[in-house]
């Protein structure tokens, strides 16, 4: 399986860890580099940095295929103790390359206190980075409809799909299309607002569907549910019931 690369969006974080290596170089935290030149200092906390992201970034894509999703709070605190540890163990074969030094595990504590202060910090920022810098709202596509334009912002494969329905987990929105689902940092009231001209509605206060993948209703128990050509259901709160019916959707 070939795997599409954004390079655009990887050329932007590069240039984010090298700002945050340089000004790492000039504070030069814990002493770590001792007496190394400039040029080996900045390699250092760059190259640190580089690892811890990609560290962060594996982790996070493995906890996104946790049903149901962790709160955000617990799951940028597991990715920043995952990318502390490696980080960890990377420093200590540094000492032993770069400076003959070996350190013992009894030390390993401290040090590892010492990373993860720093490795916190960084997936904060990484955070807020993603939802703003990194991952902005895409740019109209001229000729393209609104669920087109939305889809820009997924990976490669969803591109050409139909959009479905969008329901908010948390943080994250499930994109459910033609092609399958994929799960996206962002509000669902962001989403519905880059959505206002597309042919769609929000039926519940997490779900907006698009009208054209909505094959069938079903009532259980009083409650109704819109039956997508996927298979999947969507309820329909009361509260929505009316712009629901006013849409033809439901009798």
């Amino acid at each position: 399986m070939r795997i599409a690369i954004d390079w655009k969006q990887r050329g932007k974080e590069l240039a984010i860890y090298c700002a945050i290596g340089a000004f790492l170089t000039v504070i030069r935290p814990y002493n770590a580099t001792g007496d190394l030149p400039l040029w080996a200092t900045f390699l250092y906390w760059t190259g640190l940095i580089i690892l811890g992201s990609l560290t962060g970034e594996a982790t996070h894509f493995a906890l996104r295929k946790r049903q149901p999703p962790l709160p955000t709070p617990l799951t940028l605190l597991i990715v920043s103790v995952s990318t502390a540890l490696v980080i960890t163990m990377t420093i200590m074969i540094l000492e032993r390359l770069l400076f003959d030094r070996v350190l013992t595990l009894s030390y390993m504590p401290r040090l590892f206190g010492l990373v993860w202060v720093i490795a916190a910090a960084m997936t904060a920022v990484g955070y807020l980075l993603e939802r703003s810098v990194l991952a902005p709202p895409p740019e109209p596509v001229e000729g393209a409809n609104p669920e087109a334009t939305f889809l820009s912002r997924l990976p490669v494969k969803y591109r050409t799909a139909q959009l479905y329905a969008i329901s908010s987990e948390d943080h994250y929105l499930r994109i459910h299309t033609s092609y399958g689902e994929e799960l996206i940092l962002m509000r669902l009231a962001d989403a519905m607002r880059e959505l206002a001209m597309a042919d769609g509605l929000q039926v519940h206060r997490s779900w907006w569907v698009a009208k054209p993948a909505v094959r069938d209703t079903n009532r259980q128990g009083g409650k109704l549910s819109l039956v997508l050509v996927s298979g999947a259901q969507v309820p329909v709160s009361r509260t929505f019931l009316p712009e629901v019916k006013a849409a033809g959707l439901a009798a």
